[in-house]
């Protein structure tokens, strides 16, 4: 391994997930009312619609798969599927929810440079941001005719592999040195996106998060105030 591969996959992954956990923090702590997505909905609001919802169903099921897909122990699942079949499935799934947020992504990118208005109340980091996760779409995309080349699921276990042990405080970037340059690329650039993330409106995503919380917290009890008010005077705050 070079030591560019050995920085990039063995020590890339910590700096990002560092500036990740402690930016997020500090943002929060600092200045959490930025902590937003900054709808451009009233000036314009039929693209987005479709971009939006189309981006957000696709770019969470994207999520949830890469992180089932890539944490879950091998031993797990090895007695219901083999490596094979679960690179088979996250082919056709990833491709299709891939597909789905690209159309989605694309709408909101296309709105934001081509829409004067949008255009002018847009930061530069809500087009860089956009920018890159169109960019990080479509590396995933390119990954699929080269996943559907290694049917043994090989590819899908040494992404497993580098994961867990990144995870795990046990880095080995070994097994991702004869891989493809498509995925290399893939891998960092989503490291990327986790190093801006604290700079960038996906800072809302806490947002989203934390509005569980109010599914678990308990019922406010409100009770009326009953005033003692004697015969014959009015209420005092009715007529003063």
């Amino acid at each position: 391994m070079t030591d560019m591969h050995q920085f990039l996959f063995n020590v890339y992954p910590y700096i990002c997930l560092a500036v990740f956990l402690m930016g997020s923090l500090a943002r929060f702590d600092r200045d959490q009312y930025t902590c937003k997505s900054d709808s451009s909905q009233l000036l314009r609001s039929g693209q987005l619609r479709w971009g939006s919802n189309l981006f957000h169903v696709g770019i969470l099921f994207l999520l949830c798969g890469h992180t089932v897909g890539l944490l879950t122990p091998h031993f797990l699942y090895e007695p219901f599927i083999t490596p094979a079949q679960k690179q088979v499935l996250a082919v056709v799934a990833g491709g299709l929810a891939g597909a789905v947020c690209f159309v989605g992504l694309s709408l909101l990118l296309h709105r934001r440079l081509f829409d004067p208005r949008i255009r002018l109340t847009s930061h530069r980091t809500d087009l860089l941001i956009l920018i890159i996760l169109w960019g990080q779409l479509t590396l995933g995309l390119v990954t699929l005719p080269f996943s559907l080349g290694h049917g043994d699921g090989s590819v899908m276990l040494a992404l497993s592999h580098w994961a867990q042990h990144i995870l795990t405080f046990r880095p080995d970037a070994s097994g991702l040195v004869a891989m493809d340059w498509p995925y290399k690329a893939h891998l960092v650039l989503g490291m990327t996106i986790f190093l801006l993330f604290p700079f960038s409106r996906l800072m809302h995503v806490w947002g989203g998060f934390g509005t569980v919380a109010y599914l678990f917290r308990p019922y406010q009890i409100v009770r009326s105030r009953r005033l003692n008010v004697p015969p014959g005077r009015s209420h005092p705050g009715r007529f003063g």
